[in-house]
C-alpha cells in the first residue's frame, strides 16, 4: 500500500496534507497521533485532510496532533489551498475553500500561491458562539481564574474559540503555564486556544500561542487574527496590524464590522512516503 503526505508550513507552523482522492487508507486518531509524533512518526502540527468534494464546494478536515478535529486554522487554510493549486485541483486566483467553522474565501496574490490573503470570517466575542459555560453576554475584559491566578481576558470565536490576554511582557514559558489550565478549564468545555498578547504600538502586536489539541505553536493563522481582533476592540489599535510571532509575522485586518482578514506566506516542504514496516506495524488500512 502506498500512502503519501504532503508537507507545507506557514511561518514554522506545519501541516501534512493528506488527499483522500490519492491515498486508499482512512486515518484513525491512533494514527494521527502517531503521525503527528516527531519522535516515532512524521512529525507535524496537524494534518489536513481532503479535498472532499461534495455539494459544489471544496471541503477540509483539520486535525490536531492528538487526533481531536478543529473547526477552522488559518495556517491551514493557507496551507491547503497551496496544495490545491500545486496538485491541480484549482487554477483561479480566488477559491471558496470549506472548513467545519465556516466557509474562507482564499485569493493567491502571486503566481507561485505562496503569497495569500484569506477573509476568515466575521469574529463574535458573545459566550455563545465561543462555547463558553456558565458565561452569558460578550466576553470582553472578563476576569478569569487559570490555576491560582486571575487574568483579565477577552474571547473571541472565529469559527473556532480563542481566549486573548493582553499583557506587559509575554514569553513561550508563561503562556504554557496559562495554556495548561486555560485549555481545560471548565468554562470552555469544547477546550480553547490561548494567545498572550503584547501591544507594540498601534499598528504592531506580538503574540506567543498555546494551541487546544497542539500545544505551544510558533505560529497560528486563527490565533492572529483572534488576538488582533480582540486589541482592535479593546482600543488598543487600528484595523489593520501586523502580528509579530516565533515563526514569522502575518497582516491581519479587523474591520468595523467584525470582519478579519489575513494575510500571509505558505512555503511547501516536500513529499513524504510511509514505508511498508509503519504500515504494517501500526495497522493502517
Amino acid at each position: 500500500m502506498n500512502i503519501t503526505f504532503d508537507k507545507y508550513h506557514g511561518l514554522g507552523n506545519d501541516y501534512l496534507v493528506y488527499d483522500c482522492n490519492k491515498n486508499p487508507a482512512v486515518l484513525k486518531k491512533e494514527h494521527i497521533r502517531l503521525i503527528c509524533n516527531r519522535n516515532f512518526g512524521i512529525g507535524s502540527d496537524g494534518i489536513l485532510t481532503g479535498p472532499i468534494l461534495e455539494d459544489g464546494k471544496i471541503k477540509v478536515r483539520i486535525f490536531n496532533p492528538d487526533g481531536s478535529e478543529a473547526e477552522k486554522s488559518g495556517n491551514g487554510v493557507r496551507i491547503f489551498s497551496k496544495y490545491l493549486k500545486d496538485a491541480g485541483y484549482i487554477s483561479e486566483d480566488v477559491l471558496l475553500l470549506s472548513t467545519p467553522g465556516g466557509d474562507v474565501k482564499v485569493r493567491f496574490l502571486n503566481e507561485a500561491g505562496t503569497l495569500l490573503e484569506v477573509s476568515m470570517g466575521r469574529i463574535s466575542f458573545h459566550s455563545r458562539d465561543i462555547g463558553a459555560a456558565g458565561i452569558s453576554g460578550n466576553m470582553i475584559n472578563v476576569p478569569l481564574l487559570f490555576g491560582e491566578k486571575e487574568y483579565l481576558c477577552t474571547c473571541v470565536s472565529i469559527g473556532n474559540p480563542h481566549c486573548v490576554i493582553p499583557m506587559k511582557e509575554i514569553s513561550k514559558e508563561l503562556v504554557c503555564e496559562i495554556g495548561k489550565y486555560s485549555e481545560n478549564a471548565a468554562c470552555f468545555p469544547k477546550r480553547i486556544n490561548t494567545q498572550i498578547v503584547k501591544v507594540l504600538d498601534r499598528e504592531n502586536i506580538q503574540i506567543e500561542i498555546f494551541e487546544r489539541g497542539a500545544g505551544y505553536t510558533l505560529a497560528s493563522g486563527s490565533s492572529s487574527c483572534a488576538a488582533a481582533a480582540a486589541v482592535r476592540g479593546l482600543g488598543f489599535t487600528e484595523e489593520e496590524v501586523t502580528v509579530h510571532m516565533p515563526g514569522g509575522a502575518l497582516k491581519v485586518k479587523a474591520d468595523s464590522d467584525n470582519q478579519v482578514y489575513m494575510t500571509g506566506s505558505v512555503c511547501s516542504v516536500g513529499r513524504i512516503a510511509l514505508s511498508e514496516e509503519f504500515i504494517s506495524e501500526n495497522a493502517i488500512r
